[in-house]
């Protein structure tokens, strides 16, 4: 399924300013987060597209690529896959945006420390054409993801130095805040540290504390023969690294299909329209039709209708699953000649007479029929 224009899923103009786009953002995240709409897919699906489209808008430069190339701009530029991930991953990535709102109990039982959690996933697109489709093929993949900083082995902090203990929560990654008349205590993960308990004081030169940085990946993917428009093949372990030791995400790559200048897919058929002259089609003939492996002749029968649709066994495309081979389906079209040399208007004449036809010598338009017909009433 096609994407949806960012700007049009935040619902801002295309030279709104970033305050204005992270508002958005948080307006319609809260809006359609799964706590406020359980059990509601499509509101997930929302609060999902949501976040990918504030991760484009909120970066200059995937925003710049964007504007100027679109969708197809953001090729390889490690882009979450935010249709498979956790909410709470989301919640994360944003977690600058909405303080507490996301993963309130995420801690482990051992204080303020978080569990291990899985590196998030990223997708990219692969370009195939149909005969890449029918035979399966191996792409080469270039895109950028995020990777655990060499300077600082992703802790973040300067080499030498340490994290401070956090001085909003004590070190607990937890706050405490009093409830309605005192009555009750609300306690809720610390927005200062996101629950660590520890603060960086002493940032990472490399990588500005975040314990990451962006790095160009190669590869090679395997693509099965059949694939469908928009499916997307999964490589484990290409996304990003994983906190506190969790595994690695994985990249889906997602397919796209090159038109084919003759043959359109139906499932696993291929379809071709064949125009033909008056005179093969009533008399039958012998053509040369496209395929995906050259041409194969094709029997015309005497006395084809337009619109017929001849079938050449097993010139399709395989089924993803069942590897069950599809065919070719010819629909035959006629084409009527624009203009007949003198010759060619006499034969035919002489035609129209043994059908008893009546044939004007220069026949009225369509239209001029019309304006006859009510220009008589």
């Amino acid at each position: 399924m096609a994407k949806r224009d960012y700007y049009e899923v935040l619902g801002v103009q295309k030279g709104a300013s970033a305050s204005d786009i992270k508002r958005k953002y948080r307006q319609l995240a809260i809006r359609y987060h799964p706590d406020k709409n359980p059990g509601n897919k499509e509101a997930e699906a929302k609060f999902k597209e949501c976040a990918e489209a504030y991760e484009v808008l909120s970066d200059t430069e995937k925003r710049q690529r964007y504007d100027q190339f679109g969708h197809d701009g953001l090729r390889g530029s490690g882009i979450h896959d935010y249709s498979h991930m956790n909410v709470n991953d989301i919640g994360d990535i944003f977690g600058d945006i909405f303080g507490d709102i996301f993963g309130g109990g995420r801690r482990s039982a051992r204080g303020g420390q978080r569990r291990a959690s899985r590196g998030y996933d990223l997708e990219t697109l692969v370009q195939l054409t149909l005969e890449e489709v029918a035979t399966g093929t191996e792409k080469t993949i270039e895109f950028t993801r995020q990777d655990t900083c060499s300077e600082c082995t992703g802790t973040g902090v300067a080499k030498g130095k340490q994290p401070s203990k956090c001085g909003t929560c004590g070190g607990n990654g937890q706050v405490q805040r009093g409830g309605m008349g005192g009555f009750f205590q609300m306690v809720s993960t610390c927005p200062q540290c996101r629950g660590t308990g520890q603060v960086i004081t002493d940032p990472c030169k490399k990588c500005r504390g975040k314990g990451q940085v962006p790095k160009k990946r190669k590869l090679s993917v395997k693509i099965p023969a059949g694939v469908h428009e928009g499916q997307g093949v999964r490589v484990t372990g290409e996304g990003e690294p994983g906190k506190m030791g969790g595994p690695r995400g994985d990249l889906y790559c997602y397919v796209r299909i090159t038109a084919h200048p003759f043959l359109m897919r139906d499932g696993a058929n291929l379809v071709v329209t064949v125009p033909l002259s008056f005179t093969q089609m009533t008399l039958g003939a012998m053509i040369d039709v496209p395929t995906l492996e050259g041409t194969k002749q094709l029997k015309i029968p005497t006395g084809s209708q337009h619109g017929s649709i001849l079938r050449i066994r097993g010139q399709g495309l395989p089924e993803i699953r069942t590897r069950q081979q599809g065919d070719l389906l010819v629909q035959l079209s006629v084409a009527i000649p624009k203009k007949l040399s003198e010759k060619q208007t006499e034969l035919l004449r002489e035609y129209a007479e043994t059908e008893k036809v009546d044939v004007n010598a220069e026949s009225k338009t369509f239209f001029d029929k019309i304006k006859k017909h009510f220009n008589n009433k």
